[in-house]
């Protein structure tokens, strides 16, 4: 029979009929739906469990509280008696009989037809479910063939039952080990994503319960090329522990990747080097960019269609920033992108995904950012992206540039702008009618007469001012559709291209009628934007639908869909034991937060070499659970239930002269003839003077009398107040010596620390382990500025 730690192994097998191959469609990796009739054997063969009575079922049980006593008394009586539970997670050994390949397998759903079961393509496959032959081999039948006829497959006989297939699969409840270890092998060489931690584990926690050995893994990447999914087949080969399959839920899988064979590790070498080999850094090709400083310009050039990405890893974050590009040729078209660098915001600024961009014609170029934007909350650095518009005939000569990055002030910019009005022009000069320039009176003349051979101004009211034959002039044109203006047709032509040209997402395939549109959509809502998640930590797509508006949920959460989804999961809670989602476990902890401030301080006992509270302290950070359970101190001169033990007789003294009389014996004792315990630091003790280096010799009682009488004196019933000196075990002494180093640290972030009351209850409570103290303090005591020390 299993013990009660180790309940019984769940034991169940039926067979049931394959469902038709289109209604696998949704179903990820390695999941199934089963029948409900299904589920009601399997709740009447899950073994019985026990319930854990010792933890309480709410976090602030109080037994004196008649509210949260009697809400644990009710949850207690539900679970008197043993109660059956189905193993989590539960999962499945599949069989097919027809050729005898097996697979394991988790539960989706208990939602299929009666008597059948619903495959994902995954378990199909390693089945060896051929359903497009089996299709085809239907289809071609004669007209005239009659339901129950055989159909030929692959060497076995199948039954056509009103037109589908009858393949019968056979499942067992199989309870596989949690793995820690699987090897995988890429079936094609060249693969090289750019994570492969977030992609693996983002795919197998979101599609698979089971690894089988010898099956074969399709992980599909994020974001591949052109937009589309990249794909990478491997081979299990190989757990630990060893056997045929594993459970990845729960657990830390180590996962390693090893080439087929030497030749596919050569190639795979070849290509991620030809992969990444470029040619920057040259004078023929594209600038290498890098990291960037503020104030110090950098140089650099620029090939059409590619671009030149740099970083601002740090800058003021009370002051705003001013990215600038010039230095860069008239005929030129280089554009410049930045996107902040943060958990929502995962990939470098491109023309079609960034955050802030000039799209302009006219140099410099500049993008000036607030300290107060929103975009830059939480952000870790900024990206910084220089591209160069590919012309119709692109040229192999680089673009130069000059970027720059500056605080930007808005107030001393307009002071600026103020300063540079009124030193414009001087009171002698006057304003040319053509050109708009301020020319001195005497020479207006002559300025007027060769400005108007030679200059026009354009004529649609830009302002610009041109030479008449100059290519510019000819070349010079105004977007009927907006105010946007340029000088040459590629200016022109890049122009239609980004605000007048149709764009569909690649991730999403919603259509946008420009480009910025199409980039503000992939930086916001879009459901394939990459984000860091707060829950799982990786790398993943936000998901989400962008037609629809976010649900009240998402808006108050600040989380997103992906976040949401994930954040339902549950984990225990590391004070209190209790489980909680991810998502709710900031609240959850802020509720623990007021409980810490609340919570009654520990008493600490009155004898000066005790390391214990009066009270007791358990690992739940209850300052009273001696005193709950009836271990309590017992008396009323502050002493704990161990150093008050020897003083303790069933004698009638209510005005304390017995006690009086026992303690002043027992310093005499101690005086006089010492504790023999080779621990004692006890400066009250014959052999804790000894041990302390002040000599082996007894006091005499007429001088022992005067030392002890100051401590009789506060024991006159009215406040117990004076310290006592006595002797105790060598634990508790240590944890008084170790209360006292805690007492001395800093706390969190440098603050005041805790007080010595606390360290001692943290050293109770958690037998004297220093690092767990200082944990229990941590999620237990608050620290001396916020208790108003």
């Amino acid at each position: 029979m299993a013990s009660d730690s180790e309940p019984a192994e769940l034991v169940w097998s039926a067979q049931f009929k394959l469902a038709h191959h289109t209604r696998n469609t949704q179903l990820p990796g390695d999941k199934l739906l089963l029948p409900p009739s299904a589920l009601e054997q399997l709740l009447a063969a899950a073994p019985v469990v026990a319930f854990d009575s010792e933890r309480p079922h709410i976090t602030a049980f109080d037994p004196f509280n008649p509210y949260t006593f009697d809400a644990e008394r009710q949850h207690r009586a539900q679970f008197q008696q043993r109660h059956q539970q189905l193993p989590h997670p539960l999962t499945f050994r599949l069989v097919n009989p027809d050729n005898g390949r097996v697979v394991y397998a988790g539960i989706r759903e208990f939602s299929a037809e009666e008597g059948e079961i619903v495959l994902s393509n995954f378990l199909r496959e390693a089945l060896g479910v051929d359903a497009q032959s089996i299709e085809s081999s239907r289809r071609g039948s004669p007209e005239g063939q009659k339901d129950d006829d055989k159909i030929m497959t692959n060497g076995v006989e199948h039954m056509a039952v009103n037109g589908t297939s009858s393949v019968n699969i056979t499942v067992h409840a199989k309870q596989l080990p949690k793995g820690t270890f699987v090897k995988l092998r890429p079936l094609e060489p060249g693969y090289d994503p750019e994570d492969w931690k977030s992609l693996l584990e983002e795919h197998l926690r979101s599609n698979f319960t089971t690894l089988t050995n010898g099956e074969v893994l399709v992980v599909y990447s994020g974001r591949g090329h052109g937009g589309k999914r990249e794909e990478f087949r491997f081979l299990v080969d190989g757990f630990k522990p060893e056997g045929d399959g594993i459970c990845v839920v729960d657990t830390d899988l180590e996962v390693d990747i090893e080439a087929l064979n030497e030749e596919q590790a050569r190639e795979t070498l070849k290509r991620i080097v030809a992969k990444r080999q470029r040619t920057p850094g040259t004078k023929e090709g594209s600038s290498n960019g890098g990291i960037i400083d503020i104030f110090k310009a950098e140089e650099g050039q620029v090939l059409e269609g590619e671009y030149v990405d740099y970083e601002l890893p740090s800058w003021d974050r009370s002051q705003g920033l001013e990215i600038s590009l010039d230095e860069v040729e008239d005929d030129d078209e280089v554009d410049l992108f930045v996107s902040p660098y943060s958990s929502r915001q995962r990939v470098r600024p491109r023309e079609d995904e960034h955050v802030f961009a000039d799209l302009s014609s006219r140099f410099p170029k500049r993008i000036q950012l607030q300290p107060t934007n929103v975009e830059l909350e939480e952000a870790e650095a900024v990206w910084i992206s220089v591209h160069a518009y590919p012309s119709s005939s692109p040229s192999t000569t680089p673009k130069p540039f000059r970027l720059r990055v500056s605080i930007y002030d808005p107030k001393s910019e307009v002071q600026m702008d103020d300063v540079n009005m009124e030193a414009k022009h001087n009171p002698d000069e006057v304003q040319c009618k053509n050109c708009n320039q301020w020319v001195p009176k005497g020479s207006l003349f002559l300025h007027e007469n060769f400005c108007l051979r030679n200059n026009v101004v354009c004529p649609q009211g830009c302002g610009q001012v041109f030479q008449k034959r100059s290519p510019a002039f000819q070349s010079h044109w105004h977007c009927p559709h907006d105010t946007f203006t340029g000088n040459t047709p590629l200016s022109r032509h890049k122009h239609d291209s980004i605000y007048h040209t149709e764009q569909t997402c690649p991730t999403c395939d919603t259509e946008f009628p420009s480009i910025p549109t199409l980039a503000h959509h992939r930086t916001t809502t879009c459901p394939g934007k990459l984000i860091l998640c707060r829950f799982c930590h990786l790398q993943v797509p936000q998901e989400g639908d962008p037609n629809e508006p976010p649900n009240p949920e998402l808006l108050l959460s600040g989380l997103t869909p992906h976040e949401l989804a994930d954040g339902g999961r549950t984990t225990e809670c590391h004070l209190c034991n209790k489980i909680v989602r991810f998502r709710d476990m900031d609240t959850h902890l802020r509720h623990h937060d007021l409980e810490r401030l609340s919570r009654p301080p520990p008493r600490i006992c009155r004898n000066v070499n005790c390391g214990r509270t009066q009270d007791g302290a358990n690992k739940m950070g209850d300052t009273r659970s001696g005193t709950r359970k009836g271990q309590g101190p017992g008396n009323e001169i502050g002493l704990c239930s161990v150093c008050f033990g020897p003083l303790y007789v069933s004698l009638h003294d209510p005005e304390g002269k017995a006690l009086r009389r026992r303690i002043e014996r027992r310093y005499l004792s101690q005086l006089l003839t010492g504790c023999g315990k080779a621990w004692c630091r006890n400066e009250y003790c014959r052999t804790g003077r000894k041990s302390l280096g002040q000599g082996d010799k007894s006091v005499p009682t007429k001088e022992a009398i005067p030392l002890v009488k100051p401590f009789l004196e506060g024991m006159d019933g009215r406040g117990y107040s004076t310290l006592l000196h006595f002797c105790v075990d060598e634990r508790s002494q240590k944890n008084k010596t170790l209360a006292e180093m805690l007492g001395a640290e800093k706390g969190m972030e440098g603050k005041g620390g805790y007080g010595m009351d606390w360290c001692v209850a943290a050293l109770e409570a958690e037998g004297g382990d220093l690092d767990r103290a200082r944990s229990w303090l941590k999620g237990w005591a608050p620290q001396r500025s916020e208790a108003g020390h």
